[in-house]
């Protein structure tokens, strides 16, 4: 039976973030960040982001309602005032105030052979 506190942790890190281009077909190229909070009360979240040769981004609010799932695109702008994540290398780190869950994923179409994939984050608390 799960906690009444939700599932999950209050921190998570994504290490591996690079968006691809858009690409030129129906499915653009992109990433996603999804966070599923079952809690009973809504989760703030604090986006921190880090890149190898600038300095980091911290604290950007997003809000996942109770019991809901959101996914974020990161190749839209996000958060109050709409930052938009750089092409190129950059990593996460997530923190919540109630336990949430953390996943991962990016769409690549730089071949014919499009590739997608999921991973769940590090939950570092």
């Amino acid at each position: 039976m799960a906690d009444v506190r939700g599932d999950g942790r209050r921190v998570w890190i994504i290490p591996d973030g690079e968006l691809p281009p858009k690409g030129e077909g129906e499915i653009e190229g992109h990433e996603s960040l999804l966070i599923l909070n079952t809690s009973p009360e809504d989760a703030n979240i604090l986006l921190d982001l880090y890149f190898p040769e600038r300095e980091p981004v911290l604290g950007i609010p997003l809000l996942v309602a109770a019991e809901r799932v959101r996914c974020f695109r990161m190749d839209k702008p996000i958060g109050p005032d709409s930052y938009q994540v750089p092409f190129g290398q950059y990593a996460l780190r997530i923190r919540s105030d109630v336990p949430v869950v953390v996943q991962f994923g990016r769409a690549d179409v730089r071949q014919a052979n499009l590739a997608y994939y999921c991973t769940m984050g590090f939950p570092s608390d």
